[in-house]
């Protein structure tokens, strides 16, 4: 006589949550951008978090074109006014990306995951 047992159930693994740490890690790459993207993806630690590795690149991508735009707009008179409000982009993604959200910049995140970069 064979006991009856339960069919074996795979549990799938847990995807590590997004911790406050995290959050906080994304805002200032958004925010601090070249620097704190590029301490980010030199942390061991860091690179392997799903949450800071997605958005590591896009913020690093986006920093350094609002800074070519914004060199580029105040070249030019009365244009270069409005410069300063270039940067309040990074800030809205930074801010988005702060509450937990993974937040696709336009043609840039698509890049950046197409290179195989994030």
């Amino acid at each position: 006589m064979t006991i009856p047992t339960e069919p074996s159930v795979v549990e799938p693994t847990p995807t590590p949550e997004v911790t406050s740490d995290d959050r906080m890690w994304v805002l200032l790459s958004f925010i601090f951008t070249p620097i704190i993207p590029v301490v980010m993806m030199l942390m061991e630690d860091k690179k392997a978090r799903p949450f800071i590795k997605y958005h590591a690149v896009p913020a690093l991508i986006l920093g350094i074109a609002v800074a070519v735009v914004a060199t580029l707009l105040a070249l030019i008179p009365f244009v270069g006014c409005i410069t300063p409000f270039l940067w309040i982009i990074p800030i809205v993604y930074g801010i988005k990306a702060y509450k937990g959200v993974y937040t696709d910049v336009p043609v840039i995140t698509k890049f950046s995951q197409d290179q195989g970069w994030s």
